[in-house]
């Protein structure tokens, strides 16, 4: 029943957008009665934040291409891929509306960066003891650098993101992080 909600949820903000989502289609969506899903979320804020918790949290490869640039190349692409889905665009406008002013919503998202830039530090690792990058180097920031422009795209400008804005963006995260522009404090 937890599963059947939750992918309910997600497809819910695919569809309808958190402003649209409603516990009463998302009950409907998932066969089950809506009182179902007020015994375990008080409320529409707490199953959306379980449901994007839950959607996010999956496993991303961690590339190991051999290359600081190949790995990097592969996990802004993967950035590219996944955002740039129907999906991907409705749940970053749920992550980015003026739901984030719930805290239970901010945590997920602050959760959600935490883990990735974690899960993706062995790529800058790697990097520094293959001489690649400064030995002092921070991740986050390197990665922070990464998405960046990305994220300006699919979130301020709206311009199209694809291969090679994924590649423009590993050289300018490559290019501060040689410089060295990204210290670790």
């Amino acid at each position: 029943m937890r599963t059947a909600v939750l992918e309910a949820a997600i497809e819910e903000l695919t569809t309808t957008g958190y402003t649209g989502l409603t516990v009463e289609r998302v009950a409907q969506r998932a066969g089950v009665h809506k009182t179902t899903i007020y015994r375990n979320w008080k409320d529409v804020d707490g199953l959306v934040a379980d449901a994007l918790a839950g959607h996010f949290a999956g496993g991303i490869p961690i590339p190991d291409t051999g290359t600081v640039e190949g790995d990097l190349r592969a996990l802004a692409r993967s950035l590219v891929a996944t955002m740039t889905t129907r999906a991907g665009r409705a749940l970053l406008a749920a992550v980015l509306s003026d739901a984030v002013r719930l805290p239970q919503l901010a945590e997920v998202k602050r959760a959600l960066f935490d883990d990735r830039f974690r899960r993706a530090e062995p790529v800058v690792t790697r990097a520094v003891e293959r001489g690649e990058l400064p030995e002092h180097t921070d991740a986050t920031e390197l990665l922070k650098t990464l998405a960046a422009p990305l994220y300006f795209r699919l979130v301020f400008t709206g311009e199209p993101v694809d291969a090679t804005t994924a590649d423009r963006a590993v050289h300018v995260a490559l290019a501060a992080a040689r410089a060295p522009a990204l210290p670790a404090d």
